[in-house]
């Protein structure tokens, strides 16, 4: 406090205080930056434990605009510094990274740019105009991921548990409106407590303003939600309504109501990570698409993400150099799928020889197996690929499957992905539990969602398409540009063996088989009625593939005039 004029003074005894507060020493402080000798550190420190710092010999008095910008230096040191030395550690020693190293991994080197790093919060009720850190526990800005534009936010748990006030909601709404402006996908690494209990309303209100905002955003530019620790009550819903949810395995949650809330209300005793962890969320409920090991997978993994996206509805996708050719013919895949409908084999062997090499990223692979979901790429540009999986449920259309297939076209077709559908469907999944739950509106939402689309839209029917899953799967009849069969593929209302059990009741079901597998067990009505383009050598469905998207770019459909449609949720 030496160097203070008598102007400054009571700026500094605030700053002074708060650095109290926090453990740190600002007599140390000064000393070691110089603002002060070592000497007159020493003789304030009999004065430290709540005394003023009137001891310390008098220096030549400091112009304020010096004082101003020594203060500007704390200030913006207390910013970096976040929730302190012990707190970090503490955050650390639990597998984490602070919000700013995160944000170094995530961005490029050296390109992001901060927004509001002073800023503060203004509440003073409970003691909280005695707890005012600089960037009030978010760090906001934009940066780059390979060299394209992206929008981010971090909150700090280190800063009063990463809790939500009604600053850090406005910090966090700038960017998001940014994003929206300018066209630019935006990130959010989510971290906290929840509301900060000490505003109120306030905090509440900052939660509502961020929803709107990701409603607003949607469809306009891509949304992605980290969750990289907690994330509690309210605040869960932010993360549900954006596009892509990743989580960190064994150090995030989402639920929102809490164990002991649980216990409370139905006497289940649970912990965090049953009723809310990365693997629960990814394999059970649906709520999040990927997870990771831990803080430097997830970014890395979110880095490698991101070159699959447009910026925004407006931009295309995209191009990303591959030395893998357009007519690149593929014989196994003549004989990779078996002619017994009734053996299964991974579609994803098959996706993979037909889209670029090494460039399936799926989304949601351990959740709903039998349909595969993902993001890949043809002649280095962005696809969405939708397959029944017949290594799972025989690749039948259940509740989840619907579910998770039914988003994933919808936002493809939200920002212009074309979408590649592999066909392998025996129907729709069977039981009282299907039934009850609702199996018809679930199932409605994905028929929907494929029938909206505008997107290029390529169908490849590999083996067996039944009954109404092979309206549902993306058919001539939904718009389909260009839907193709394999010689093997199988397009009927059911299988040979059930259709004559219902049609020739009593009679020679054997002889009958036969008949009706000759006449309908094949692709040539389907073709001769023009519902499929073409029957084609499996060899050469990359080719015909890589044509038709090319072919589709300049696609353009005319959509009927209303206010919006009423998908079946």
């Amino acid at each position: 406090q030496s160097f203070i004029t008598p102007l400054a003074k009571p700026i500094m005894a605030a700053l002074w205080s708060n650095l109290a507060r926090r453990g740190l020493r600002p007599d140390a402080m000064a000393a070691r930056r110089g603002w002060v000798s070592s000497a007159a550190a020493t003789q304030t420190t009999g004065a430290w434990n709540g005394a003023a710092f009137s001891t310390a010999p008098a220096l030549a008095p400091m112009h304020p605009k010096d004082a101003f910008r020594k203060r500007l230096e704390v200030e913006n040191e207390l910013a970096l510094d976040g929730g302190g030395a012990r707190r970090v550690a503490v955050q650390h020693s639990k597998g984490k990274l602070t919000a700013r190293e995160r944000l170094d991994l995530l961005l490029d080197p050296g390109s992001f740019r901060e927004y509001d790093k002073l800023k503060t919060h203004r509440a003073t009720e409970f003691g909280m105009a005695d707890s005012i850190i600089p960037g009030d526990g978010v760090v906001t800005g934009h940066g780059t991921i390979h060299g394209r534009r992206v929008f981010v936010f971090s909150q700090d748990f280190t800063v009063m548990g990463g809790s939500l006030s009604e600053t850090h909601a406005q910090k966090i709404l700038k960017v998001m409106e940014k994003a929206t402006q300018v066209g630019a996908p935006v990130i959010g690494l989510n971290d906290s407590g929840g509301a900060r209990i000490q505003e109120g309303i306030d905090a509440l209100a900052g939660y509502a303003d961020v929803f709107l905002q990701n409603v607003l955003s949607s469809g306009v530019v891509p949304q992605i939600s980290l969750i990289m620790g907690p994330c509690a009550g309210g605040a869960v819903y932010s993360p549900a309504m954006t596009d892509f949810v990743f989580m960190t395995r064994r150090t995030s949650y989402m639920f929102v109501t809490g164990p002991d809330v649980v216990k409370t209300v139905t006497n289940e005793e649970v912990t965090q990570e049953a009723l809310g962890g990365a693997d629960t969320h990814t394999t059970l409920s649906g709520v999040a698409h990927r997870s990771f090991e831990n803080d430097i997978e997830t970014l890395r993994a979110t880095r490698e993400f991101f070159d699959y996206l447009p910026l925004s509805w407006k931009t295309d996708g995209p191009v990303v150099q591959t030395e893998d050719v357009r007519d690149r013919v593929e014989p196994s895949l003549r004989h990779l799928v078996p002619d017994d409908a009734n053996v299964g084999y991974d579609m994803c062997s098959i996706i993979n020889k037909v889209v670029d090499r090494n460039s399936l990223f799926e989304i949601m692979p351990n959740a709903a197996k039998n349909i595969v979901t993902g993001f890949a790429r043809m002649e280095g540009r962005t696809v969405a690929v939708i397959a029944n999986n017949p290594l799972h449920l025989a690749g039948c259309l259940d509740i989840d499957a619907s579910v998770k297939a039914a988003r994933f076209v919808r936002f493809a077709n939200a920002f212009n992905i074309p979408i590649l559908t592999f066909v392998d469907v025996p129907g729709f999944l069977p039981g009282t539990d299907q039934e009850h739950d609702g199996i018809i509106r679930h199932g409605a939402k994905l028929l929907f969602a494929y029938a909206e689309a505008t997107v290029p839209k390529v169908t490849v029917i590999t083996r067996k398409a039944y009954g109404g899953a092979y309206d549902v799967m993306s058919s001539k009849h939904l718009r389909g540009d260009f839907n193709y069969a394999w010689p093997a593929a199988e397009i009927a209302v059911m299988g040979a063996k059930g259709a004559v059990e219902i049609i020739f009741r009593g009679g020679d079901v054997e002889k009958e088989t036969l008949n009706y597998t000759e006449k309908f067990a094949n692709p040539l009505l389907a073709a001769q009625r023009g519902f499929v383009d073409d029957i084609i050598d499996p060899a050469e469905t990359r080719v015909r593939i890589c044509e038709d998207l090319e072919l589709l770019r300049s696609k353009d459909l005319g959509e009927v005039s209303r206010k919006h449609s009423n998908v079946p949720l």
